[in-house]
């Protein structure tokens, strides 16, 4: 028997792919990571934006779309520590710096601004009270209190009931949109889904939008935030110097290779049929094989030869994806905007931004290009399936140039009112719109409404929908040898995020250190914090639901051997 350490083929690059191996590699195993992209980071990654005719290099940095980091992660934060990154006693996490406001805007120049912290001055006090009892959102009261009180029914709510009911029904319907007054359904039903990730209220899942609004809604203290951002470009700062990290032990990371195949012999992964530029297609020999491709990347690899060897995998094919994709504006001047990040709540594409130098303290903007650039506005846009007005047409269907300017129009109606001017015409020096959906800044976005290739966007987003955790895998499948890992995956993050993204990746290592019967540490898992306050409630609710609807399955929602509800996985020794 060979005395080498046993090898890991990681498919894909992304956060999953990079965190299985990083946990991998810190325990001896042999790690080969086939990405297609030439840069790191999946959809995480930024890139040089060659194309908007701003000169360089450098180049001026693009994005998928802009980063953000919520306080309730903590499986992100703690692989982050683990970087390391020069002058940083905790590596790349302390690379990430607080966004104290969030604005959200309306049409017309309405907004309200909101810290994001406890209160810590009085200033804050009386933005607080001014925002929230004296705006125009015209919500009636008993429309609060009834949202109030909805998010106290979640807090109360047992796992099982949020699994079994709250799972299938819509946000929409949970939230009793239909019975509440236009502004209630507009802003808090539909507005806060469509903004925050790339779903819609009548289609999400009750269960993971509500569990995702609770940590969202979270106050930390005084002197902390709910929302954190990179101090530089997203490869500078985190995604390079974890790739040297992982090289520097070991993993070989090979970029700008496809995965074409799956080969199976029934009971286990025999061979993995990969293509690059340079040699085209070879087969590679597997051992382990942890496949961290996203959810549209594994649907076109389940061959009717892996689905006949596990058909519980066919149920992937039933998961939806939407596009939530980046624009980046390169200004001639420096518009801040918020401290933070800003909401376009009633936009038609669902808009939200964060202006960046604010953020960027230690990077001369002024480097990248030709020297004009001295603002960088990132746009996240959520909704491509939306008509705006104006075009007659949604976003999916518009070219590179409408695109840029619908979405910076929409942006101008909600920061301008009562005759200020927040953005002017001459700001714009260039833009760049998502290459995962241009391919370059003279492709247009979609061809033709009936043209639906994954291709025209190779980076879409994972939607829980209702009822969708039925189809979701855990990380074990039927073959000895493949463990999955992506945001699709069951996770106690449950949603298309980085964070849910490396929680995935952590149970793919642990599964895989379970089938050997390894004695190395287990990655550490941690459930979603809940107050304490709720826990008899939610007792309460568990002993009424079991006496209403019979005793708990035998395989909870997680699967056998998976942490889950009630068994969470914490770091071992020496982590």
């Amino acid at each position: 028997m060979s005395d080498l350490p046993r090898h890991v083929l990681v498919l894909g690059g992304g956060v999953a792919g990079m965190t299985a191996a990083h946990e991998l590699c810190e325990r001896g195993f042999r790690v080969t990571v086939i990405e297609r992209h030439d840069i790191p980071g999946g959809k995480a990654r930024s890139m040089p934006a060659t194309k908007v005719g701003l000169g360089g290099p450098p180049y001026p940095p693009g994005e998928h779309g802009f980063r953000f980091f919520p306080s309730f992660y903590r499986h992100l934060p703690d692989t982050m520590r683990r970087i390391p990154f020069a002058g940083n006693s905790n590596g790349v996490l302390d690379n990430l710096v607080p966004a104290h406001r969030a604005e959200i805007a309306r049409t017309g120049g309405r907004s309200l601004q909101l810290p994001l912290s406890m209160p810590g001055s009085i200033g804050d006090v009386r933005l607080v009270l001014k925002d929230l009892f004296h705006n125009d959102l015209h919500i009636p009261k008993r429309d609060w209190l009834h949202f109030v009180l909805l998010l106290v029914r979640l807090l109360a709510s047992c796992e099982r009931r949020r699994f079994e009911q709250y799972e299938n029904e819509s946000w929409w319907a949970f939230s009793g949109a239909d019975r509440r007054s236009p502004q209630y359904a507009e802003y808090l039903a539909d507005g806060l889904t469509r903004t925050l990730v790339a779903a819609k209220a009548r289609e999400m899942s009750a269960r993971t939008g509500g569990s995702i609004l609770l940590q969202l809604l979270r106050l930390a203290g005084p002197d902390e935030s709910v929302d954190r951002v990179l101090d530089g470009p997203t490869n500078d700062r985190w995604i390079d110097p974890w790739l040297d990290h992982l090289r520097s032990r070991g993993v070989d990371y090979r970029s700008g290779t496809h995965v074409r195949q799956l080969v199976c012999d029934g009971t286990r992964i025999t061979k993995v049929i990969v293509a690059d530029a340079t040699d085209g297609a070879q087969g590679i020999d597997v051992d382990l094989v942890v496949s961290a491709l996203p959810v549209e990347r594994l649907q076109g690899l389940l061959t009717m030869e892996v689905i006949t060897a596990q058909p519980a995998l066919a149920d992937i094919a039933k998961l939806r994806t939407r596009w939530m994709n980046g624009v980046v504006y390169y200004l001639a001047r420096d518009v801040p905007i918020v401290q933070g990040h800003v909401l376009y709540m009633d936009s038609p594409w669902a808009l939200t931004s964060i202006s960046q130098p604010q953020f960027w303290t230690g990077i001369d903007i002024g480097s990248y290009g030709d020297g004009r650039i001295k603002g960088i506005l990132s746009v996240d846009v959520s909704d491509w399936d939306a008509v705006a007005p104006r075009l007659g047409v949604p976003a999916i269907e518009c070219d590179y140039d409408m695109i840029v300017d619908e979405v910076w129009q929409q942006i101008v109606d909600h920061l301008d009112g009562d005759g200020a001017t927040v953005l002017e015409a001459g700001d714009r020096l260039g833009a760049f719109v998502d290459s995962d959906i241009t391919g370059d800044a003279d492709s247009p976005a979609r061809r033709t409404a009936a043209d639906r290739s994954v291709d025209i966007n190779k980076e879409p987003l994972l939607v829980n929908t209702a009822g969708s955790w039925a189809d979701r895998p855990v990380s074990v499948t039927a073959f000895a040898n493949l463990f999955l890992a992506g945001d699709f995956v069951r996770t106690y993050t449950d949603l298309a995020t980085m964070e849910g993204a490396n929680e995935s990746a952590r149970r793919a290592v642990n599964a895989l250190l379970d089938s050997l019967g390894s004695t190395a540490d287990r990655c550490a898992v941690w459930p979603l914090h809940e107050p304490a306050l709720f826990r008899p409630l939610k007792a309460i609710d568990a002993v009424g639901y079991r006496l209403r609807h019979g005793r708990r399955p035998a395989v909870g929602p997680f699967g056998r051997g998976t942490a889950g509800p009630g068994a969470p996985v914490g770091p071992g020794p020496g982590r």
